[in-house]
């Protein structure tokens, strides 16, 4: 499982952020009265959100600049 998320990155950063925000929507949305389409609307929004979210995440990553090390002499 680690290979794979060092594979894949942003893969698994969106797994990851899916998966915590479905149970806290689950949570969250536990009393709220949804019927079966209304849930499964809100958990497929809520799985694209996250996706977008990895995205920026992967944007941030790349703009950070790298250590240059000196060369030595």
């Amino acid at each position: 499982m680690k290979a794979w998320a060092d594979r894949h990155p942003n893969l698994a950063t969106w797994l990851a952020l899916a998966l915590g925000m479905l149970v806290i929507l689950a949570w969250s949305a536990r009393d709220a009265g949804l019927n079966m389409s209304q849930g499964l609307a809100l958990g497929a929004a809520t799985v694209v959100l996250a996706g977008l979210c990895a995205w920026i995440i992967a944007w941030e990553a790349d703009d950070e600049p790298l250590d240059e090390v000196a060369p030595e002499p």
